[in-house]
């Protein structure tokens, strides 16, 4: 025995003459638990929803309010609708008609490292074949190329003999 009288290793008592536990009482006890577990959970969750409502509610106000300082702050910055319109205007390497026949020839199925190859025999970078549609890299300098000679072509013919 313990301090408080109670056994150490069992009870003592022989539990074949003990009367058993009520079924009915273990199923209300049981069924109350669950019960309460229940509402108690729901009331939990419904309260953690309408607190993630606030913070999300907060946060886009906070979103907002940092677009419209943003804006305010520096109007230097092109409008993304813009951008898009001015990056579809480049030319890409799917485009180009140089890049355009490897990219064929990639989807054929001829070997990728015989294409870069010929590519490299061609003055052409093979990388831009990894990526296309990556801007061509000398667009801007063919379409001044292409600027200066219209504008030649433009003067010599008015010095025709």
């Amino acid at each position: 025995m313990d301090e408080d009288g109670l056994p150490i290793v069992g009870s003592g008592i022989d539990l074949t003459k003990v009367p058993a536990i009520q079924q009915r009482r273990v199923v209300a006890y049981l069924n109350q638990f669950i019960v309460h577990t229940v509402r108690f959970l729901n009331r939990f969750s419904t309260v953690c929803e309408e607190k993630l409502a606030c913070i999300s509610l907060r946060i886009q106000q906070i979103e907002t309010t940092l677009s419209i300082l943003e804006a305010k702050a520096s109007p230097n910055i092109p409008d993304p609708r813009a951008a898009e319109a001015a990056g579809d205007n480049r030319m890409t390497v799917a485009k180009d008609p140089r890049y355009a026949r490897y990219l064929k020839m990639v989807q054929v199925g001829v070997p990728v490292m015989a294409i870069k190859n010929k590519m490299v025999q061609e003055g052409l970078d093979p990388n831009l074949l990894d990526t296309p549609d990556a801007p061509v890299p000398d667009a801007v300098k063919k379409n001044t190329l292409d600027q200066d000679d219209d504008s030649n072509d433009g003067s010599d013919s008015s010095f025709s003999d």
